[in-house]
């Protein structure tokens, strides 16, 4: 009897090991994998540390993906540009589900939206559809930066280059931090590629979200953002108090006091006039896209 016992544990024991393995032990071991030394001492170099604050920039025109921290000093700081080796689409936003379009604008990732069982390596779901983009009937669903460098409406990164990144986001959350905000542009923000598209039907949009870019640059501070009169505001809040309805009318608003806004500061930043030259072309050049 005391035997069989025995027998009986060992053969559970085993079946929940075997379980245990379905269930994404191997994943776990990827999505827990320290940080890499390398990326210690550049976390170091440039005053901040793991745990504190980070922001991410994506540049589709570039194919880059850019990693700021928060320093001791209170400024976000450049820490590492990482390469993206396929995205889907063109310059442009997300509109609908199947249209093979990367997404464009504000986004929070906050812990639910990690991965670490991705059939990509590792994934980081970039939260599309927002607030803005329910706004306006978008639709979609698991648009992610992702590794295995395949993408289908995605942002896809080598595993290696994933991996060092999810574990990035993975110690800001394990330092306290509730959301690190992930910012999408078609192009970076300057005058001149404004007027490389003139004439483009998104052309309202990018000038919209500009403003958010604006005041990265000048305060390097990710801005708080929400959304009213589908349109994107930036640092700002009601002034009676209410939540902002992204399709009504903007009430009015005043400066959000937890957020560093530099509004006065954009004007030197390269300013898009209402009205852009007739004669540049619609598109920038060819990027690595799939």
């Amino acid at each position: 009897m005391f035997l069989r016992k025995i027998a009986a544990f060992i053969a559970v024991a085993a079946v929940l090991l075997g379980l245990a393995a379905c269930a994404g032990l191997t994943a776990d071991g990827k999505a827990n994998a320290p940080l890499s030394s390398q990326l210690v001492s550049q976390i170091k170099a440039i005053g901040s540390t793991p745990g504190a604050p980070m922001m991410m920039r994506i540049f589709k025109q570039d194919s880059v993906l850019e990693v700021w921290k928060q320093t001791t000093s209170g400024p976000y700081a450049l820490l590492k540009t990482f390469n993206i080796c396929a995205w889907s689409g063109g310059i442009g936003p997300k509109i609908t589900e199947g249209d093979r379009q990367a997404p464009e604008g504000f986004y929070d990732i906050t812990p639910g939206l990690l991965n670490p069982n991705s059939n990509y390596y590792l994934a980081i779901n970039t939260g599309f559809p927002n607030k803005f983009d329910r706004a306006h009937g978008r639709t979609g669903a698991n648009l992610m930066v992702h590794g295995d460098c395949s993408s289908s409406g995605c942002y896809a990164m080598t595993d290696k280059e994933i991996a060092d990144l999810y574990s990035l986001v993975r110690e800001a959350f394990a330092g306290g931090n509730k959301s690190v905000q992930l910012q999408i542009f078609p192009f970076r923000m300057t005058a001149q590629n404004f007027a490389r598209v003139a004439g483009n039907p998104n052309l309202a949009f990018w000038q919209n979200i500009k403003t958010g870019y604006d005041d990265f640059e000048a305060s390097k501070r990710p801005p708080h953002w929400d959304v009213c009169d589908g349109k994107y505001v930036f640092n700002s809040v009601s002034a009676g108090g209410q939540p902002l309805d992204a399709t009504g009318p903007c009430p009015v608003l005043k400066a959000d006091a937890t957020a560093t806004s530099v509004t006065a500061a954009q004007g030197k930043l390269g300013a898009v006039p209402d009205l852009l030259p007739p004669a540049a072309p619609a598109v920038l050049p060819a990027a690595r896209r799939t």
